[in-house]
């Protein structure tokens, strides 16, 4: 839909909205469904060089796995978010540079997850985070994207400004909003003093529009996805709405948010990305 494409690390999308790596973009078949069911992006399921039978949420056939789908989506246009995760700054970056070659636009670092944090520890301090980054960076030409864990030791501003310098050009962050937020969407307002809303608000705040934010948590539906807009999203991840759903999930949320943005006579959602205003 033209009212919600949008480039993200200059990557041009069809939709900003998009699958959370982990439910259904393991297998050929789940990937293949999600393709064929919605026009946006698919982000695969985060990968390592050999594959893992556990822990659940990162069990995956391995690198190679993904790289051969990648290469027969790359030529039906379909552009794919491939998440990386390892035990060792080598394997990272051995895993970026397999699905790089693959025709992957959008490689993103998994740095969140426990399995990457406990054995790699890319945040205990800039100098770790940089030296770990910069090493994929030098290595890949897709669109770089980082995702960071939602209890970040680092202050945003110094990891959004190292992000700036070694040319990361996404940040995944956690849509932490507080649970009674009331926002007006005809006038795009927020109820209450100004203030920092979530971890993707502090990033689009921070980073002075030189990053492209995603919000991933808490988008079930296009008024979801319009709010974390507001807030500085400029690509929401979807993962809660399509376990309950299926592949069906991504068109429905895209749907509703298409009409939102016409009902309040906007164009396009890059109009509303970080418009967010208060009332207090």
């Amino acid at each position: 839909m033209e009212r919600t494409s949008i480039r993200l690390g200059g990557v041009a999308l069809n939709s900003t909205v998009m699958n959370a790596s982990g439910p259904h973009s393991a297998e050929k078949g789940e990937i293949y469904e999600l393709s064929a069911r919605h026009a946006g992006a698919i982000v695969f399921k985060s990968c390592n060089r050999a594959g893992l039978a556990a822990p659940d949420n990162l069990k995956n056939r391995g690198v190679d796995h993904f790289a051969t789908i990648a290469r027969e989506l790359d030529p039906r246009g379909k552009i794919i978010v491939a998440s990386v995760v390892g035990l060792s700054d080598n394997e990272i970056v051995e895993v970026a540079v397999t699905l790089d070659r693959a025709g992957v636009k959008i490689i993103e670092l998994n740095l969140a997850d426990d399995y990457v944090q406990n054995s790699v520890a890319p945040f205990a301090s800039v100098d770790r985070l940089k030296a770990l980054v910069g090493r994929v960076r030098g290595e890949v030409q897709a669109a770089l994207a980082v995702k960071v864990p939602p209890r970040l030791a680092l202050e945003p501003r110094s990891v959004a400004d190292l992000f700036k310098m070694l040319r990361v050009a996404i940040v995944v962050c956690a849509n932490d909003l507080p649970k009674d937020l009331v926002v007006d969407l005809a006038t795009g307002t927020a109820q209450g003093a100004r203030r920092t809303l979530s971890q993707v608000h502090a990033f689009y705040q921070v980073s002075e529009g030189l990053l492209d934010v995603v919000a991933v948590g808490g988008i079930n539906g296009g008024r979801d996805a319009y709010i974390a807009h507001l807030t500085g999203a400029r690509a929401v991840q979807v993962g809660s709405a399509l376990i309950k759903e299926g592949a069906g999930a991504l068109g429905r949320i895209d749907r509703e948010l298409d009409t939102l943005l016409a009902e309040q006579g906007k164009a396009s959602v890059g109009e509303i990305v970080g418009r967010v205003a208060f009332a207090g």
